[in-house]
């Protein structure tokens, strides 16, 4: 796993987002530059969808209430029918080698709003891999933002 370098973390604030918006409706986008090795990540109330990629290799994630309870629900592209079984397997297995790294920007990037809001850090971490193959269409814990600092 890389480790974040902090320096190379841009963050980008939505209209109507601030360090203390509350919880509920906040949203991630995280994307990355090859060349450079650049993140940028976008807080705000909606996902900032013109930063996608045609690679579809950005995470998403946003909080929602689950019976009472706050999570994190992260979403990462793995594939559809266009894209082989063989491909898809290896997106999924990318991004899970590189989403801890995604997780720790993000949690990194909105460390202020965690320090407001410290039983946030507790919260579970919901991963979907989306794909059209069953198989790899699945959910995965991934712990809680504190294991990400």
């Amino acid at each position: 796993m890389n480790q974040l370098k902090p320096e190379k973390l841009h963050i980008q604030w939505g209209d109507e987002t601030s360090l203390y918006t509350p919880a509920i409706g906040r949203k991630y986008t995280l994307t990355h530059s090859d060349a450079t090795g650049d993140l940028y990540l976008h807080i705000g109330r909606a996902f900032a969808v013109e930063r996608l990629s045609k690679m579809r290799d950005e995470v998403l994630a946003e909080w929602k209430t689950v019976k009472q309870t706050l999570i994190l629900f992260v979403y990462v592209y793995v594939g559809n029918a266009n894209i082989s079984q063989e491909a898809s397997q290896q997106r999924k297995k990318m991004f899970e080698k590189e989403l801890p790294l995604a997780l720790e920007a993000i949690r990194y990037g909105d460390r202020q709003f965690f320090q407001t809001y410290p039983s946030l850090d507790f919260s579970p971490i919901l991963v979907h891999f989306t794909s059209e193959y069953p198989h790899l269409n699945i959910t995965e814990s991934y712990g809680s933002p504190y294991m990400y600092k």
